[in-house]
Order: C-alpha cells, then sequence, then structure tokens
C-alpha cells in the first residue's frame, strides 16, 4: 500500500487557515451573544421577582379597603357630634356673656 502526500497550494493554505479563522470568530460571537443572552435573562429574571412581591404587597395593603366606608361613616358621626357640641357650646356661652 502506498502513501500519497497531499500537499495544499498556497491557495488552499490560505483558505483552510481563513475558514478555521472564520469559524473561530464565529464561536467566540456566538459565545458572546449567549454571555449576553444569559445576563439579560438573569436581570429579567430579578426584576419579575421584584414586581412580583411589590404586587403581592400592593394586595396586602389593599386588603382592607372594605373599612374605608365604615370609617366615612363613623367620621362622619364623629363630626356631626363635634357640630353638635360647637352649637350647644356657642349658645351656652352666649347666654353667659349676656
Amino acid at each position: 500500500m502506498e502513501t500519497v502526500a497531499l500537499t495544499l497550494t498556497d491557495t488552499q493554505r490560505a483558505l483552510w487557515w481563513g475558514a478555521i479563522i472564520g469559524g473561530l470568530v464565529v464561536v467566540l460571537v456566538v459565545a458572546a451573544l449567549l454571555t449576553v443572552l444569559v445576563r439579560a435573562v438573569s436581570t429579567i429574571d430579578r426584576r419579575v421577582v421584584a414586581i412580583r412581591d411589590h404586587l403581592r404587597q400592593a394586595a396586602e395593603n389593599t386588603a382592607d379597603t372594605a373599612l374605608i366606608e365604615k370609617t366615612a361613616v363613623e367620621v362622619d358621626a364623629v363630626l356631626a357630634e363635634g357640630l353638635e357640641h360647637h352649637l350647644f357650646l356657642g349658645r351656652v356661652l352666649a347666654k353667659v356673656r349676656s
């Protein structure tokens, strides 16, 4: 069996090196883009968790909104009582001054 030595011309050798270097550049670019993508996904994930927590807190903060109407009624009652005291004291003081 005879082995045949393959020799490349200068042009073929230059093309092979160009292909190897081009492939290496493509691999490096893909690795860089994947790194950027992983970081972006990580940032998005952290922010989604923060937004979820804020929304849960907002839900907890507004869970007792049913008490707002009752509080308004009670405040009106307190104001009415205060008005009665004001009117009473106005009549009493007017009699005392005369």
